[in-house]
Formats: structure tokens, sequence, C-alpha cells
């Protein structure tokens, strides 16, 4: 196994199967398909029936297809943390506050069904995210918007209720795709696997039975990108070890997310098997969920003990080796404004701590918890990390813990509707920015649908954070925030991830295939030499 260790120049983000590709120019050392495998599922259910709708998503594998497929006014860089412009040949605030943000489109803009794309299309595709506001989609990204218009066929301005230097960011995320305003209908989802964009690729097929979808050039593409493969084929595994075996075939040419630790320690220590490992730092975090409602860890008292009973360092020790680091703030170590204050606030776990928590707050034990997670969403280590996180709270005399594993498609509605009350969730941000790891927690519409509410948060620290351009100035709100959920509990943080993708010999461009944030950049992957 050759390996390498990924350095950008920036804050690296967090790895992801996105496909994307190019513009007009096909670049250098341009070959045919990638086949790239994951163990993401995106299906259609009774409870999802529109997966590859923006409004209705709001989560990594499905936001991979979608930046492939969909252009946004912006984009991240190739390295870097400013977005760069995308569908829009210029961008930016028209006011000192923050408050009125103008793009100008590109020319020859056209969808892949051949219809064109106006800043119509761009409010249409804005207003319908707000309007459908689904609850397990990205609306909450753009609830700062006041309104949004089109003096032009080419120009669109945003007007924001309240300052957000971050709205860059947000309008570079697939809660702003561009959809075509004649194919989806403006008050409710378009159902099935069906896409119409002006992204680099277009869906060709998708079938969920078998696994698979193909994305093929849009010759239709206006954009910044440069494509170094003609198609990418997604391939979608039941688990890691289907995929490593793949890989090791020739069946797939690169796989990422996700891998046990097992298995990074098997493809690194092999150095005759012609495959490359990358690892890279990465932003992804895993934590856990509370009801705050619910009649058991609704009281602060339960939660608190919780984070004072979880030992970190033997979960990641045990379950994931060198693969995380333990986290000790819902925003992790390298972005500005992180802060520990889990560990400030709790130190090292202690039982006796927990005990006397629950005395004072009258509240009997053993307290029986029920700990659910998703079986086929964020890796196989999954299991083992909720056995152990049951066996650290019943080792401590103070809990009854049980676990229980729920398949994705039905997992993510449920916990929006709040049916459990103690539930594993992961992190990957939309953008290098702490605000991205706190508003969309805390928010009145916030991704977990939570019932948590703290309006110093919500009302003052979230808003002075987004008047500040520079992101130092606003360290402290940040720290402040961080502070007050250790307090309160709404969320445990448990581990923030490194980040891993391994290539067959002869897949060239994998040291450009990481950006900023979250996106595996896989229209920079080709075969051969490359500039």
């Amino acid at each position: 196994m050759n390996r390498k260790m990924l350095v950008l120049p920036a804050v690296v983000g967090l790895l992801a199967p996105a496909l994307v590709a190019c513009g007009n120019d096909t670049g250098s050392g341009n070959s045919g398909t990638i086949v790239v495998g994951t163990t993401d599922r995106i299906e259609a259910s009774a409870e999802a029936p529109a997966p590859l709708d923006p409004a209705a998503a709001y989560d990594v594998s499905t936001w991979n297809v979608f930046r492939n497929t969909f252009q946004t006014l912006l984009r991240l860089p190739r390295a870097g943390t400013q977005p760069e412009e995308e569908a829009a040949e210029e961008c930016g605030f028209t006011d000192q506050r923050s408050e009125q943000y103008r793009c100008t489109l590109r020319d020859g803009l056209t969808f892949s069904n051949g219809h064109k794309l106006t800043s119509e299309d761009v409010t249409f595709s804005i207003e319908r995210m707000l309007g459908i506001n689904d609850p397990s989609g990205p609306a909450s990204l753009l609830a700062n918007l006041d309104r949004v218009e089109a003096p032009s066929e080419r120009e669109v301005v945003f007007h924001l209720k309240k300052p957000d230097a971050t709205f860059p960011y947000k309008l570079a995320t697939p809660a702003a795709a561009i959809v075509d305003s004649e194919a989806y209908p403006a008050d409710k989802l378009r159902e099935g696997y069906e896409i119409t964009g002006s992204g680099p690729y277009v869906l060709e097929s998708f079938d969920a039975e078998d696994g698979r979808a193909v994305l093929v050039r849009n010759e239709k593409y206006r954009g910044g990108l440069e494509l170094r493969n003609d198609r990418v084929e997604l391939q979608f595994f039941e688990d890691s070890g289907a995929m490593e075996q793949a890989l090791r075939d020739g069946d797939i040419d690169v796989m990422n997310r996700s891998m046990s630790p097992e298995q990074i320690e098997r493809l690194d220590s092999d150095q005759k098997d012609g495959i490359e490992l990358v690892e890279m730092s990465g932003q992804e975090i895993r934590y856990l969920v509370f009801t705050t409602d619910d009649p058991v860890v609704g009281r602060k008292a339960v939660r608190q003990a919780i984070a004072q009973t979880v030992d970190r360092s033997e979960l990641v020790r045990d379950v994931y080796a060198r693969t995380a680091e333990p986290l000790y703030s819902i925003v992790p170590s390298g972005l500005t404004g992180h802060h520990n204050s889990f560990f400030n606030t709790y130190g090292e776990p202690d039982v006796k701590a927990a005990r006397e928590t629950l005395e004072r707050a009258g509240v009997d034990t053993p307290v029986k918890l029920q700990l659910t997670y998703t079986t086929d969403h964020y890796g196989p280590a999954t299991a083992k990390e909720f056995k152990v996180l049951a066996k650290q709270l019943n080792d401590s005399g103070l809990f009854e813990a049980t676990v229980k594993g729920v398949p994705w498609k039905t997992y993510r509605s449920a916990s929006m509707k709040q049916q459990y009350g103690v539930y594993g969730m992961g992190w990957f941000p939309d953008f290098p920015d702490a605000d991205n790891f706190i508003a969309p927690f805390f928010t009145e519409d916030n991704f977990l649908g939570s019932p948590y509410e703290n309006n110093e948060i919500r009302n003052q620290l979230i808003p002075r954070t987004r008047v500040k351009e520079e992101r130092d100035a606003a360290v402290d709100d940040f720290v402040r925030a961080q502070d007050i959920v250790a307090e309160e509990v709404p969320v445990l943080p448990l581990w923030q991830g490194k980040q891993y993708v391994a290539a067959r010999e002869g897949v060239s461009g994998v040291e450009w295939a990481l950006n900023s944030s979250s996106v595996l950049q896989l229209w920079e992957l080709g075969r051969g030499v490359q500039n």
C-alpha cells in the first residue's frame, strides 16, 4: 500500500463521494469512466418519495449527486475556503451591512433538457425551497432570506432579513440548487429518480435496486469546472467489505465512505496490492442527539450525567483506532472558534460526579434508556460504537441502556419526528465555518427538528457572528454558544473523524480530489499523468 498524507493550504473539509465534472474545456488527460464505490444508499420510500429533489434532501450522499447535476451560483474552490463563481460570473454584497447580495449569471446557461436558464429559474428555485420547506430538506439554510428578485434576465438580487457574512457560502450549497421552473412543480416535491439540472453531469440512469447511478458529461454545461473524465459510475454497496473486494478485483477505481478502521489498517499495511490510500484531516463529527421534551432525557440532569459518564477516549480507541479523535465541542478542531467546552465543563469521565448530578435532581437510578442508531449510513463501526456507549453507561450502575439499529430510509424521518429519545447522528459541513456547526442545530427551523430552544444562541449569538466578515472577530460569541450547549446538553459531541480515500494505481488527480469543505472532487480524477 502506498500511503499519502494530504495537506491542503486551507482548512481541510471532510470527504464525501461527490461527483462533479467539467465545462467546455475537456482538460488534459481526459479519460473514460471512473467507478466510485460507496456504502451510502439513496432510496425512495413512503416516508421519502422524492430522494433526488433538492428541497427534500439534506445528507451528504444525496448532496454529492446534486453537486454534479445541479448548478449553484457559487461553489467552493479547488483548494481554499472562499466561494467562487459557478453559474454566476459575478457576485457580491452591495451594502456594508451584508444585507443585500447581487449576482450576474453567466451568458448562455442551459438546462440538460435544452431549456434556457435565466434569473427567473434562480428565484423560482429559492422560493420553491422555502415554500415547500420540507422537514428533511435544507430550507433552514435560507431562512434569513427576506425576498429574492430578478431585475433582468441575468441579474438576481437577494434581500436578507439580517446581516449574514456567511450567505455566499450558503449559495454554494445544494440548498440553492437551480432547478428548471418548467420541470419542477412549485408547491410539491418531484418524486422518483429523475433530475433536470444544468450541472456538469447528466444523471443518465439511477437503479436503486441494483445500487448503481451513472452520470455522463453534460454537453450543455457552462461553468468553471474542468473535466478529467467523461463518465462517472457510482456503485452503492451493502457493506464496506464487498466494496473493498471490488476495489481489489478492479471492479471499482476509487472507494471512500465508509471504510472501517480495520479496513484502513489492512489497506495501509499491504505494500504490494496496487492501491493507494490517502489520509487527510477532516471536519466530520459524530454526536448523540437528545429529544429535550422526552420524559426521560428531557431532564437536563440525565443529559448532564450521560456527558459525565461517556468516555470518548475509550470509544475512539476501541472502535475507531487511529481514524478519529475525541471531540469536546459541537464545533470541530481546526475551525476558527473551536473551544473544548464539554471538557472544560465536565472534565474526564467521572461516575461519582454523574451520580451526584442525578441525586441532586431527584432522578431515580438506574435510568432506562434506548440508544438508537442507523445501520447503513455512517459505516460498519456504528453498531460497535453504540454497544460500547451502552456498556459505558451500564457499567456506571446509573443507567440501564439498550441499543437499537434502524435503516436510514426509516431512521431519518423518524428522528425528525422525535420518535427516539437518544439517537446518533453525523455531520459533514456544508461550508467550513463554525456557523455551520451551530446554526443548523439551534435555529428555529433546525436540521434535527429538535424542540430545544435557547434564546441567547438563537437571537443574539448567531446574528452577532454573522455580522462579522472577519471571522476571528466572531470567536467570543462562538465560544459562548459552545459553552451553553455544554451546560444544557441538547447534543453530545463524541468524535471527529479523519478522512480516507483508496484508489487503484493509474488513477490520477487523487492529490487534488479533496476541497476545503466536504467534496471529493471527482472531476479531478482521470487516468495517466495530468497537470
